[in-house]
């Protein structure tokens, strides 16, 4: 495994930006951040375009990792990160040369402290492009290229390269593509990857669960397929995209498939800037605008308008749900949902103290994640 050998500075974590957010949902628990212990992670609304940017807090010691910088013709993605007062970017990722993807990128290396660039390795003619290996170049910026099956670890956030395993040229198919761990909590970014080299990524073998799914190509139907839906299996899904786009995004029939499949949709052209807090265990969700995403089957997601949050209700029964499910549920994971169904059955959540390794320690952070529950056999 790989490890970054990062300086670390103080940072103050967008108190402006957020108090422009409206607490418009879900939250498993109510998160107890008393510790200063978390990560938040901003969906930035650039538009037509990405940007995402990961801030993580552990022990007074602060990392940042940014993942693509908007579009070339904005300055979106500057101003938010001034409007942090964060000074330091230990990461900069561009998942492909897109000018939508790197646009702004070389003015982040100019304007702030940035240790370490990863591309993918493909590149452009375009101005953009050029602009940000020469400010690369100018700045002595580290430049890395992962590859499939790398793992990294930035402070307590791990960091695993999905894709790609080589590059051929094909510049949207092989972007960058990363699921990032926080505690019990997982987010995956694929870029602009396709149906295709989903597959790919299923195929290799990778555990893709994750809480939050960032959708690939802004929504397009050149992405998210139900099969890497179903090996995600997000509670969250958000795609970057601008109101009122040229190109329809996102696309009706992925809107439908998310939606059909129970999964929470959020996006920057209903939602404006959308921001994840996570303490590891449970997670709250903001958002700068209140707004409906609504499909042609007319299935919508309803925001509450008056901001209130609401609870999370759906539980895992631990006396009936398959081995899928139980995994889910936080230090039960592959290696003990197999014990978990053999000792079966349960009267309280206590009783799982009967599988090995489940402590009064885990129990409480099974009780306080909130998503294991007893039912009848």
């Amino acid at each position: 495994m790989k490890r970054l050998s990062i300086c670390i500075v103080t940072v103050f974590f967008l108190a402006g930006c957020n108090s422009q957010l409206t607490s418009t949902s879900k939250q498993m628990n109510s998160l107890n951040l008393e510790k200063g212990d978390f990560l938040k992670v901003h969906y930035i609304d650039v538009g037509q375009g990405d940007s995402t940017l990961f801030q993580v807090s552990d022990n007074g010691q602060e990392y940042t990792l940014l993942i693509d910088a908007g579009d070339f013709s904005g300055d979106e993605v500057v101003e938010y990160l001034q409007a942090s007062g964060n000074k330091k970017i230990n990461i900069a990722i561009g998942t492909h040369p897109d000018a939508d993807h790197i646009g702004q990128l070389d003015q982040v290396i100019e304007g702030f402290d940035v240790e370490e660039v990863w591309l993918s390795g493909n590149t452009s003619n375009s101005d953009t492009f050029i602009r940000l290996l020469e400010a690369i170049d100018k700045n002595d910026v580290v430049y890395e290229e992962p590859r499939m099956g790398d793992q990294f670890e930035l402070g307590p956030l791990h960091i695993e390269v999905l894709y790609p395993k080589q590059i051929s040229g094909k510049v949207n198919e092989e972007s960058v593509s990363l699921k990032l761990t926080y505690g019990a909590i997982s987010f995956v970014f694929t870029g602009d990857a396709e149906k295709k080299n989903e597959i790919e990524m299923i195929e290799s073998g990778a555990n893709l669960r994750a809480d939050f799914l960032h959708m690939g190509h802004h929504g397009s139907s050149t992405s998210t397929s139900e099969r890497f839906l179903q090996a995600v299996k997000p509670a969250v899904a958000i795609y970057s995209a601008g109101k009122d786009n040229s190109y329809g995004h996102p696309h009706e029939e992925v809107v439908s498939l998310v939606q059909n499949s129970g999964i929470e949709l959020y996006g920057t052209d209903i939602d404006g800037t959308i921001v994840v807090t996570t303490n590891g265990k449970a997670y709250t969700i903001e958002t700068e605008k209140n707004g409906t995403i609504q499909s042609s089957e007319n299935i919508q997601k309803t925001i509450d308008t008056e901001g209130i949050s609401s609870n999370n209700t759906s539980c895992i029964n631990i006396n009936t749900a398959k081995v899928e499910e139980i995994e889910e549920i936080v230090h039960i994971g592959a290696e003990r949902a197999e014990d978990l169904i053999e000792l079966r059955p349960y009267n309280s959540i206590e009783d799982l103290s009967r599988i090995k390794g489940i402590g009064e320690a885990r129990i409480e952070d099974i009780k306080e994640e909130g998503l294991a529950c007893v039912g009848g056999e």
